[in-house]
């Protein structure tokens, strides 16, 4: 529900029009081997691997111990192995797993380069059920091999539908931390691409079933709309009525906290304030772990693309944790392996919760994975001026670089009163700024004095560094965070929060501690981060220092959010990403607007209440009383007589939408619920009795509670329906089924897959494992609504499964050459005209 993502052939195009990871370079036709076209690989060469700067800076800041440093740049320069994940949610995830390891396994076996990983693809070990898949072969090398095209077009296909995501390995970890359970309310700050987000509905849908719907959500937010879109196209091939999209800056994301016994409280809501039990806190990073998928980074990389973001990603990491449930748990991760993104964010973090927040020690959680322990000492690089302690920043340059940057987090004032009472004497001045006339520093460079190199008191080596070379993936940063008491509060004098008030609009009935949290936030940006936030402006790289390429799903940009999954069904999905500059802006207009409830660009949501059409939805399709209607439609335009599309919420989601009405929508939703019914009417001009038909992402849940227009198939009339899109009743195999169909009255039907061949007095049971597809039902015949791509997914499928448990059962019923195929084949086009203006999509 939402924006639509673009068209195929939008996506073809800028597919084909973007650049790719791994150039091809311009052959010479004079040293051109004629018969060097013979190996697709022979004209591909990858982009410049080599920054001086960087080695220099990774080297001085030790991730990797020295002897493995070559190990470590060696993996990194090469090209990043395909992942991708099953959606364990999915009715063939278990065909899935079996065609992997009994098909695939096997048949790329014969791909294994000498000197690569022996196993041409395998699962990941350390992601449970054997879900998670890593392969031995880069993207490019699925797209320009012909031996792995069929590999290649598997993943496409199964991507598109929904079975599977594909996503970097290293990707896949956050939301394992988070020990989501299905009735948790979870945020995922930095959502877009959407990747993590799947998981996450993945693991709260994990253990139900069929027709009903956990009792948890996902709330996935994203600063830019067109990421949201990219968002959107993602988590809707999930099919869920448990999640929301909105579109919010991270570090401003609305609390919606109501006081008690708010006058505008519904009396059946039973939540007044949004409080998360889990927290996925994704920020915006340099992303310079992604340098296997994205290899331009290495020219762009320098040490201030870091450092400009550390302080909104602290800022992201505070309001998360204000957001959060005492006793619920944050992950905070990037793509990036800088300590100043990573274990300088947590420390600071820590240092500004006063122990109301936790560093939880993971190291027996997800034992497979190989992890390195956090950093406890780390230097601050600017303008190639290493600076050991923040006594070392010059003058000039302290709006850049802050104390928070810093091991121990002091202040300069604070390292002068440290070192007199330690009384060092002279010792301790060796490595103190003194600034000449211009400001700049005078002294020795710090990076030689180790007598001035700090080191963290916090327990940072609970966090967890991923590197490439460990396990042949990308790097990834992750820290789990557990709230144990509400943030401390710091008195705020009267005339500053004033001016707090006026630049942010605060709702005055919040609740103890979001007013507390908000306080903190806002005397810190008022104060000590206001110039720290306009560092984040003046000091930040131009937008191409920022972006990394776009390949990929989540081309790593700076923006919103630097994602770091692999998208590759991919590139076809990513948008043209938005300016750099959108990070930091002024949020007293939104804030405005929030107040009002009026969001520009973003059509409002409303509760669906128009009881005549509710009824004739019930009683055509025969929709039994224990499914839940009340309050969990929703559409997008209030004129009823033209509503296209009805959504479906969960109780979870209806309960946060009926609260953000309450406190002047604070949220600004730009997509909810799951499509359940769609305004429908024959081409042939005839009205069909109902004006909703159900929609294919719907039908799932509603099924086991329908008991009108629903016929039960034999497997071969099913198979037909697949092939043939339409098929005239009197050509139907099962002549009965065909008189059964003819006799239903115009309009939208269900048809359920028989396991064998079907019995007239066996009666329709609706589990797990049941297939059904929506047809519509015109005077001649019955048209299958379903896409294309639904319909060769599904056949593939069926063939399969069938052949493997009845023999030959879905060939056995199949009709002699002679006159059943040719009817039935000739039936394709002839009943257009009696179709619907269209197939669900």
């Amino acid at each position: 529900m939402g924006g639509r993502g673009k068209s195929r052939t939008q996506r073809k195009h800028f597919r084909q029009s973007r650049e790719n990871v791994w150039k091809r370079s311009k052959p010479d036709p004079s040293s051109q081997d004629p018969e060097s076209t013979d190996n697709p690989n022979s004209s591909w060469t990858p982009f410049a691997t080599q920054n001086s700067a960087f080695d220099e800076y990774y080297i001085e800041q030790g991730i990797v111990q020295p002897e493995d440093w070559d190990a470590f740049v060696a993996v990194l320069r090469s090209p990043l192995p395909a992942s991708f994940r099953i959606n364990a949610c999915s009715q063939f995830s278990a065909d899935l797993r079996s065609q992997l390891e009994n098909d695939f396994v096997q048949t790329l076996q014969a791909e294994v380069v000498e000197g690569d990983d022996p196993e041409a693809i395998r699962p990941l070990p350390w992601y449970p059920e054997n879900l998670a898949w890593h392969s031995n072969f880069s993207r490019m090398q699925l797209r320009k091999n012909q031996t792995l095209e069929r590999f290649h077009e598997f993943l496409k296909l199964e991507n598109e539908i929904g079975n599977i995501t594909r996503q970097e390995a290293v990707s896949m970890v956050p939301p394992l931390f988070l020990n989501v359970q299905p009735d948790h309310f979870v945020l995922d700050m930095c959502a877009a691409p959407g990747s993590k987000t799947f998981q996450l509905l993945e693991i709260i849908h994990q253990s139900t079933k069929a027709g009903s719907l956990p009792d948890g959500m996902v709330i996935a937010n994203d600063l830019d709309v067109q990421r949201c879109n990219l968002l959107i196209h993602q988590t809707k091939r999930m099919c869920t009525a448990n999640l929301i999209v909105t579109n919010h800056e991270a570090q401003n994301f609305p609390g919606c906290r109501l006081v008690r016994n708010h006058e505008s409280l519904e009396p059946e809501q039973h939540i007044s304030q949004l409080s998360l039990d889990c927290i996925l806190c994704d920020v915006p990073c340099s992303g310079d772990g992604t340098l296997r998928k994205a290899p331009d980074l290495w020219r762009k990389w320098n040490t201030g693309r870091g450092n400009g973001l550390h302080s909104l990603q602290v800022l992201i990491t505070m309001r998360g944790l204000s957001l959060l449930k005492v006793g619920g748990r944050m992950v905070y991760s990037t793509c990036s392996m800088n300590p100043i993104e990573n274990e300088a964010v947590v420390a600071e973090v820590l240092r500004r919760c006063g122990g109301s927040v936790e560093l939880v020690d993971v190291s027996n959680e997800c034992p497979k994975l190989l992890r390195r322990p956090g950093l406890k000492r780390w230097k601050v690089c600017d303008r190639s001026l290493w600076l050991s302690s923040y006594k070392d920043v010059p003058m000039n340059r302290r709006s850049a670089v802050f104390p928070s940057m810093f091991p121990s987090g002091k202040n300069y004032q604070d390292l002068v009163d440290s070192n007199q009472k330690m009384d060092m004497g002279d010792d301790t001045d060796k490595g103190v700024c003194e600034n000449s006339e211009d400001g700049n520093q005078a002294t020795e460079n710090p990076m030689t004095d180790k007598l001035t190199e700090e080191v963290s008191e916090l327990p940072l080596e609970r966090c967890m560094r991923i590197v490439p070379h460990d396990q042949n993936t990308g790097a990834f940063f992750i820290a789990v965070l557990q709230k144990v008491s509400p943030l401390p509060a710091i008195h705020i004098p009267e005339k500053t929060k004033n001016v707090i008030d006026k630049q942010h609009g605060e709702p005055e009935n919040q609740d103890l501690e979001d007013s507390k949290v908000s306080q903190v936030d806002s005397l810190e940006n008022t104060h000590e981060e206001a110039l720290k936030e306009v560092n984040v402006i003046d000091n930040k790289p131009d937008k191409e220092d920022l972006e990394a390429s776009p390949s990929g799903e989540e081309g790593n940009v700076i923006d919103n959010k630097p994602d770091k999954e692999d998208l590759e069904g991919d590139a076809e999905e990513v948008q043209n990403l938005p300016k750099t500059d959108s990070i930091v802006k002024t949020t007293s207009r939104k804030r405005k607007l929030q107040i009002q409830g009026k969001w520009r660009g973003v059509d409002p949501v409303f509760f669906f209440k128009d009881e005549d059409t509710i009824n004739s939805i019930k009683d055509f399709y025969g929709i039994d009383e224990s499914f839940p209607f009340n309050g969990h439609l929703v559409t997008r335009n209030q004129d009823v007589g033209h509503v296209k599309r009805i959504y479906y919420v969960s109780k979870s989601v209806k309960d946060v939408l009926e609260l953000n009405f309450s406190v002047g929508q604070q949220l600004k939703i730009a997509s909810l619920g799951l499509k359940m019914f769609e305004r429908q009417a024959s081409r042939e001009g005839s009205s069909a009795p109902c004006a909703f038909r159900i929609s294919s992402e719907g039908l799932p849940l509603i099924l086991p509670y329908i008991t009108k227009r629903i016929l039960r198939a034999s497997p071969v009339d099913f198979k037909h329906l697949l092939q043939y899109k339409t098929i005239k009743f009197a050509d139907f195999v099962d002549a009965e089924f065909g008189k059964m169909a003819e006799n239903l009255t115009l309009g939208y039907c269900i048809i359920v897959l028989c396991k064998g061949k079907r019995e007239a007095s066996e009666s329709i049971q609706v589990d797990e494992s049941t297939i059904a597809i929506g047809c519509w039902k015109g005077r001649g015949s019955l048209n299958v609504m379903v896409t294309a791509m639904d319909c060769r997914e599904l056949l593939e499928r069926l063939l399969v499964r069938f052949d493997a448990e009845n023999g030959s059962s879905m060939h056995e019923n199949m009709p002699s050459n002679t006159n059943a195929v040719d009817e039935v084949q000739s039936t394709h086009d002839i009943d257009d005209s009696e179709a619907p203006e269209g197939p669900n999509s």
